[in-house]
């Protein structure tokens, strides 16, 4: 039996995930600034801790199999409003990878699609990456994640891969996120904003990321090194996205349509050609199959999401 250090065990991956894993017969032990409101067996198993501070790491158990960062200030639009997050993601990561260096431990890392930034090309690999195009505070935190992990790795021999996730999506999220926020609006046949006529983004299930970060645990020595996009692999304008969510909620919201805004990508699309060779990974979630079960949890939850 494996065991599983998950930082941002309360947050909508890490809840996915660490609830995936017990049912699947891992040891799991979370660390999360605030307790898990939506599994108890994964809340008996957090540590409550701030991961800039040292004392957090005390508490924590120093002999399990992997560690699967995923604790981060991860949204866009506060980055851009207060850009000291995104260096708090630098401590925050900086603190994790001392304390897999000092107990000789390997790491998954959550990066992002915003590493790429704002480029020419809407499909990107894993190739493509340049500092010169991150478009936000939180963008510029995950690649200068990355640049410290792969140190870590030529510097201390550390056994790390990385995933960078695409625009996640699901239960267990009651964010203002583009996704839940028109569930929301829908639901009260209030307008939905689209913030980018020709906005293409890459929108996954947070299932299928799970499916991801399993197979990545199991195949850690042979992944060693890797850093590997996750997402559909398809592409979805937010003007589908408004539609089909007033489809699928039965909604008379309209459409209100902008320009987009400032610090946001307007086209990305991975290419997960990579994720499907090393991991045998393969999306499974549909998008409106996605915003269903969305839905459905949104409704069984009563889960009141900001408008």
């Amino acid at each position: 039996m494996e065991s599983v250090l998950l930082t941002g065990s309360s947050g909508t991956i890490g809840t996915a995930l660490g609830v995936r894993l017990l049912e699947d017969g891992y040891e799991v032990v979370g660390v999360d600034r605030r307790p898990n409101q939506w599994s108890a067996a994964l809340d008996n198993r957090t540590t409550i801790g701030n991961l800039r501070e040292q004392t957090t790491f005390e508490k924590l158990p120093t002999d399990v199999d992997v560690i699967v960062h995923l604790a981060a200030n991860s949204r866009v639009r506060d980055s851009i409003e207060h850009p000291s997050l995104g260096a708090e993601n630098l401590q925050i990561t900086q603190q994790v990878l001392e304390f897999a260096r000092a107990n000789d431990l390997p790491l998954v890392f959550s990066s992002s699609r915003e590493v790429y930034g704002d480029s020419a090309t809407e499909e990107h690999d894993e190739s493509v990456v340049g500092i010169s195009n991150v478009a936000n505070p939180y963008g510029a935190s995950k690649a200068g994640d990355e640049a410290m992990i792969q140190a870590y790795r030529r510097c201390y021999g550390l056994e790390a891969t990385i995933l960078r996730f695409t625009n996640v999506y699901g239960r267990y999220d009651r964010s203002d996120r583009v996704i839940p926020r028109f569930i929301q609006q829908a639901l009260d046949d209030k307008p939905l904003t689209v913030y980018g006529r020709e906005k293409v983004l890459d929108f996954v299930h947070v299932d299928d990321i799970v499916d991801a970060i399993e197979a990545t645990i199991d195949r850690l020595g042979r992944v060693d090194g890797s850093v590997i996009n996750v997402g559909s692999g398809t592409g979805m304008s937010l003007l589908e996205v408004a539609n089909l969510i007033i489809e699928v909620t039965d909604s008379d919201s309209s459409i209100t349509i902008e320009a987009n805004r400032t610090g946001e990508v307007e086209a990305f699309v991975a290419n997960i050609d990579r994720a499907r060779e090393l991991l045998g990974y393969e999306p499974r979630v549909q998008p409106k199959d996605g915003f269903e079960r969305l839905l459905s949890w949104h409704l069984a939850e009563d889960v009141e999401i900001p408008r």
